[in-house]
C-alpha cells in the first residue's frame, strides 16, 4: 500500500519538523528534546507523533531526507559555481552530513546495517559525485576518468579520520588533498568545446 500525497500545509510541517530535528539530532544527538522539536517547527507534538509514531521513525525520516537534501545539492551548486567549486563546496556539505549522522548512529544501526540501504544510499551519493565529476570533465577542469565510487570512499575515509567537531578544520585539509588528485591544474585545463 503506497502513503497517499499530504497536503500542501501538512507537507510543509514535515519538512519543517524533518528540518529541525536534523539541527537538533546534530546539536544534541538523538535524545533530544521531542517537544522542543515539534515546538520549534510551530506544531503539536500530536502532529509530530502522528506522523513519526517514535523516535526510531523520526531518526531514519531525518536520516533519509538528509541523504536526499545532499545528492540533490549537487545539482543545485553546479547552478551556481563551476563545477570544481561546487565539487569542493559538495564535499564540505557531505562532511557535515556524516558528522550529524554520527549523532544518530546508534539509533541508526538496523537501517545502516542493512546490505540493501547501504547500497540505496551509496548509489545514490555516487550518482550526485558522477553528476559533479562529470560537469568538471566537460567544463575541463577535472580529471578525465576519475571514479565517481572512489572519490565516494576517499571522503569515507575522511570522515572516519576527521568526523569531529574539532576535527574540522583536519577534514577541510584532507578534502583539499583529495580535490589535488581530481582537479586539472590551470596550466592543464583545456577550453571546454561548445
Amino acid at each position: 500500500m503506497t502513503e497517499r500525497a499530504l497536503r500542501a500545509d501538512a507537507q510543509h510541517n514535515q519538512e519543517r519538523l524533518l528540518a529541525v530535528a536534523a539541527e537538533a539530532f546534530a546539536r544534541e544527538g538523538t535524545q533530544a528534546s521531542l517537544k522542543a522539536i515539534a515546538q520549534q517547527a510551530g506544531v503539536g507534538i500530536g502532529t509530530l507523533y502522528r506522523r513519526f509514531p517514535t523516535r526510531e521513525t523520526l531518526v531514519e525520516a531525518v536520516y533519509r531526507s538528509e541523504v536526499t537534501r545532499l545528492c540533490a545539492a549537487a545539482k543545485r551548486l553546479l547552478d551556481t559555481m563551476p563545477p570544481d567549486a561546487a565539487l569542493s563546496a559538495w564535499m564540505e556539505e557531505f562532511v557535515d552530513f556524516m558528522a550529524a549522522k554520527r549523532g544518530m548512529a546508534d539509533v541508526l544501526r538496523p537501517v545502516l546495517l542493512s546490505d540493501e540501504d547501504r547500497m540505496q544510499t551509496r548509489a545514490l551519493l555516487r550518482a550526485a559525485i558522477a553528476t559533479l565529476l562529470d560537469a568538471g570533465a566537460t567544463a575541463g577542469t577535472t580529471r578525465p576518468g576519475v571514479d565517481p565510487y572512489e572519490v565516494l570512499m576517499g571522503l569515507g575515509g575522511i570522515t572516519m579520520i576527521a568526523g569531529e567537531e574539532q576535527q574540522r578544520e583536519l577534514a577541510s585539509r584532507l578534502i583539499g588533498l583529495l580535490l589535488h588528485g581530481i582537479i586539472r591544474p590551470r596550466d592543464e585545463r583545456q577550453q571546454p568545446h561548445g
